[in-house]
This record gives structure tokens, sequence and C-alpha cells, in this order.
């Protein structure tokens, strides 16, 4: 493999999040090495391949295995646990700038449905989900969640149903962190249930070009971070279509 996709730095923080090997009351074959699987897993979500075309020379056992590998994981919280651990590492460095964050979403296929589906009004109703991030200044992603396609963009803070963009504070968990301060968001999230309840009230000043007055080029050299997160998020070909 031309580069190493689980590095000896990233195995040390991963390693103590997952969970104990769950007991063999009937013997067995000898489970595969987590660090294998785990190759496995970031190869197939890259690369895009079906799972039961993991080349087997790549010493990562089946593409079921790490499938059935990674839905355990995921059940036990891995990979939210993870994510709290690298900002809180990057906390503690004083890595994270709180002083703007940049919001965006972006809808991605969902063809066989799901949880958190809907029709998607881009794709001729197609299904579809929606996935609204949250960056600080330099683009450190501090907060993803997902909603059904047809929900407005609006509802990654606060409108219907979704999680506040505040939210995003409390995950690096560190106690020298500074309030955020301000918030650069598109025009799809002008309106006062943004800008008043979502944002004034929690002290964040929104920066929101307002629909027919401004353009919103002016704000462009301020999210382009999270315009590019989001692309590089579909480069993971797995992640471009759930």
């Amino acid at each position: 493999m031309a580069k190493e996709l689980v590095t000896d730095e990233l195995w040390e923080v991963v390693e103590p999040l997952l969970p104990e090997e769950p007991p063999k009351t009937k013997g067995g074959r000898p489970r595969l090495d987590d660090r294998a699987a785990l190759t496995g897993i970031l190869f197939v979500l890259k690369s895009g391949i079906p799972w039961e075309m993991l080349p087997q020379e790549m010493g990562c056992g089946s593409g079921m295995t790490c499938w059935r590998r990674l839905k355990e994981w995921n059940e036990a919280g891995v990979w939210e646990k993870l994510h709290h651990e690298l900002l809180e590492r990057l906390g503690k460095a004083d890595e994270i700038d709180w002083q703007r964050a940049s919001l965006d979403s972006a809808s991605i296929p969902a063809p066989r449905g799901g949880k958190k589906t809907g029709a998607n009004p881009t794709d001729k109703g197609k299904k579809g989900s929606k996935r609204h991030v949250v960056l600080d200044r330099g683009g450190i992603p501090l907060s993803l969640i997902h909603t059904a396609a047809n929900v407005h963009d609006r509802g990654g803070i606060g409108g219907g149903g979704g999680r506040h963009l505040s939210d995003s504070q409390a995950s690096s968990w560190t106690p020298t962190q500074a309030p955020l301060e301000a918030a650069c968001l598109s025009k799809a999230y002008d309106f006062a249930r943004c800008r008043i309840k979502a944002l004034k009230k929690r002290s964040i000043t929104p920066r929101i070009a307002r629909r027919g007055i401004e353009s919103s080029e002016k704000l462009g050299r301020y999210r382009w971070v999270v315009e590019r997160t989001l692309s590089w998020m579909k480069r993971f070909l797995r992640l471009k279509v759930r």
C-alpha cells in the first residue's frame, strides 16, 4: 500500500476507545486484529469498493469481517468518542479558534432509505439525507449532524428540531476554551429564528447576508473552509451515497 492508513500515532489514540473483545463461549477461530480491521474499514470507505472485494493481500481479513467490526464499533459509540478525544487534544493545545465558526449543509443520496431520510427537493424528490457541519475559523470540524434531505438548512441550528450551532462548543470539553464569538452562514439561514433564537441569545454574533439586500460574496472569504470540508467528505466514496 502506498500510504499507511492507520499510523502509529492514530492507533495510539484509537486503541483505548475500542470495546473489549466479547468472550467466546464455544471457542472458534482467533479474532481479527483490531488495527487490521480498522485499516480494512478505512480502505473500503475511502475507495468505495464493495466490502466483499477487499483485497486479501492487505491482511485485513474478509470484507464482511471488517463490516461487522464497523457495525460493532458504531453501536459502541467509538466514532463519537474519537471525535471528542481529538477535539480535546486540539483544545488543550490551543489549536481551536473560537473567534469565528462556519456552518453549512450538503445533501447526499440515500437510495435505500433508512432513518433521517426524505424527499430531496434538489434531486427530483429522490430519497436523501442532509449533512450539517460546523467548523472553527481554521476549518476544524466541531460538530456534524444528519437530517432528512427535505429539512431546511436552518434545521441544523435549532429550527425544525435540529441541534443548535452552539452545541458544538461542548464538544471540546476544555476548561480554558473561549465562547464562540461569531458564526458565518449563507443566505439560507437568514431567518429570525436563526439570528435571534439560535445565535444572539447565546451571545453569538450572526454574520449572515440578508436575502435580497446583501451579496454573500463578502462572507465567502470566511466560509470557504466549510465548502472545502463538504467537498473533502465526498472524496470518501462510501460517504458520498448514504
